[in-house]
């Protein structure tokens, strides 16, 4: 398969804002206390787009060589349809993780803080154990909670930490309404995919939960979400309330869940949640910046 074409299958729009919405909101919390460094933003934004493109491909190759995408109803996955060879796409991940490693290494350089190594060695090991090794977390309800963590909490309070110097309050609570976004996405990725996780042995949350609560702990999620944005401007960060103003795209990602949609007709959701979590972060770090401003 062609280098471009690879590039595409591991870049999946749909996914993308789950590494930039995190690193857009850190920077704007980073901004509200007058800190932001944009060289540093950068390089973080390097980090988690890597990261983000890495768990794909890594995904697509241990889902693949277990079969687990023989029954699949979203997008081609390279493996699965063998699009691509297993050892290509296993190469293509690795090769994400090692830029995501050099770029979190500048910033060490930068910052002088060494013990942010071992986040970035865990943030590596939870993008390949998701699906990758002898027993994956993924396949045992865990992935929600991982991508929360990483793609949440770690991603926002990260990219803050290494341009303020520190933790704070602001980056911890929009880390967590981003976390919930993100989670929205898998959830309803696998929601989407229940009954073929179900067969082939993958549990996921929506395995364990079934179809009608996995429903109820999407929509808990992205109320969440904007539950802790009318926290922040009630705490004083007035202007985050901003994030507010992107409802009306949740409201039509949400509309088919409530509605009870299943299989292939779940597939908008992924879109449209990914789109509510960009336009959400876009308009919270406005919202931060602003304040500090």
């Amino acid at each position: 398969m062609a280098t471009a074409g690879l590039w595409t299958a591991g870049a999946r729009p749909r996914t993308l804002p789950a590494a930039v919405a995190p690193v857009l909101v850190g920077t704007g919390a980073a901004a509200a206390v007058s800190s932001a460094v944009l060289p540093r933003a950068l390089l973080a934004l390097v980090v988690a787009v890597a990261l983000q493109v890495g768990v794909n491909y890594a995904n697509d190759y241990s889902d693949g060589v277990r079969g687990i995408d023989d029954d699949r109803v979203g997008p081609l996955r390279l493996v699965g349809s063998g699009t691509a060879s297993p050892r290509a796409v296993r190469t293509a991940a690795w090769t994400c993780f090692a830029i995501a490693a050099l770029a979190g290494l500048a910033l060490v350089l930068i910052t002088g803080e060494w013990w942010l190594l071992g986040v970035g060695a865990l943030a590596v090991a939870a993008a390949w154990f998701y699906t990758g090794g002898p027993r994956p977390y993924g396949y045992r309800g865990l992935g929600e909670l991982s991508v929360f963590v990483f793609f949440g909490l770690v991603a926002v309070v990260g990219t803050t930490y290494v341009q303020v110097g520190r933790v704070t309050a602001s980056s911890v609570v929009s880390g967590m309404a981003i976390g919930c976004l993100a989670c929205a996405i898998l959830v309803a990725n696998n929601l989407r995919d229940v009954r073929g996780d179900a067969r082939s042995g993958k549990r996921t949350v929506a395995v364990f939960l079934g179809s009608r609560r996995t429903r109820i702990l999407y929509l808990l999620l992205v109320t969440t979400a904007y539950a802790l944005v009318i926290a922040l401007a009630v705490a004083g960060r007035a202007w985050a309330g901003l994030a507010l103003l992107s409802a009306p795209l949740a409201v039509r990602a949400a509309a088919p869940v409530a509605r009870r949609a299943r299989g292939s007709d779940l597939v908008p959701v992924l879109r449209d949640t990914a789109m509510t979590e960009l336009v959400f972060a876009v308009l919270l770090a406005v919202g931060l910046a602003v304040t500090g401003a």
